[in-house]
């Protein structure tokens, strides 16, 4: 009755805002193909709102609209022509426009952001592919990533102890982040037991790499919001705030294990690193 009466908490907010983010994100990749890079498109467009909004004091309307337009063309040259080396290229021109026409002080923060936005969607996108392996690979990464923040943020706040970085994150402790490490990489193993994972794959290794990643995103995200003297990116997300807040680690270690596989294997088949 209370619930009903004074509506959800926010812990309520918060728990049912993840259970439906999981379903729709795992349902979409298993659809994959456009919906897949719809999803990883309208993740991308969501992020740099949230970070021109953040950052709107070190931008001017000039350079946030040369951004726009950039990661703009970035995703509609990723849906529905997919060349991978033609989409990085319009990426990186594009942050270098910013820069030259903002220059220092209202340059670097905006084209950051459109590398930090748009990067991640192709990353994802390019994972994904349109294979079973593909779908494999984002359904590793997402393992990795979410049991990396679940075990990070309750074994943080059980044991409590040493701060992993207070000057980007007060609240994050070393107990946090080892436990969230090593959930991470069981998760990862666990999930590639379901698998068969491509021969000589270090899985634990790269387990591991994610879990590092995810949590430094994670504290690069607090520390621009810290910097800029933001509690959280937007209100997009009931109970979570933006959508900033809840793939921080997803966008960092999607970026990591792209450049990976396509270094190791290509950058047409990166998911070929795993499965």
């Amino acid at each position: 009755m209370t619930i009903i009466k004074n509506g959800l908490s926010n812990l309520q907010k918060r728990v049912l805002s993840a259970v439906v983010l999981i379903v729709v994100a795992v349902a979409v990749t298993w659809v994959g193909g456009i919906a897949f890079g719809i999803l990883a498109s309208a993740i991308g467009l969501s992020i740099f709102y949230e970070w021109q909004l953040i950052t709107a004091e070190r931008s001017t309307p000039l350079t946030r609209g040369f951004a726009w337009a950039s990661l703009l063309l970035v995703l509609i040259v990723l849906l529905f022509i997919q060349h991978v080396l033609l989409v990085i290229g319009i990426l990186f021109a594009g942050a270098a426009l910013v820069i030259a026409v903002g220059g220092r002080a209202f340059g670097y923060w905006p084209a950051f952001g459109l590398i930090y936005s748009g990067f991640p969607a192709i990353a994802l996108t390019l994972l994904r592919g349109d294979t079973g392996d593909g779908f494999a690979t984002i359904l590793f990464i997402f393992a990795v990533v979410w049991a990396t923040d679940i075990f990070a943020y309750f074994n943080g706040r059980a044991l409590g102890g040493p701060k992993l970085a207070p000057r980007f994150s007060p609240n994050k402790t070393w107990a946090g982040a080892i436990g969230g490490a090593a959930a991470g990489v069981a998760a990862g193993v666990t999930c590639a037991a379901f698998i068969t994972p491509a021969g000589g794959v270090p899985i634990p290794l790269i387990a591991l790499l994610l879990s590092i990643i995810a949590q430094i995103g994670d504290l690069g995200e607090s520390w621009v919001k810290r910097k800029f003297g933001v509690k959280d990116s937007s209100h997009l997300i009931p109970g979570h705030g933006g959508v900033m807040d809840r793939v921080d680690g997803l966008v960092a270690a999607a970026a990591l294990l792209y450049v990976i596989g396509a270094i190791l294997v290509t950058p047409e088949t990166p998911y070929d690193i795993l499965f």
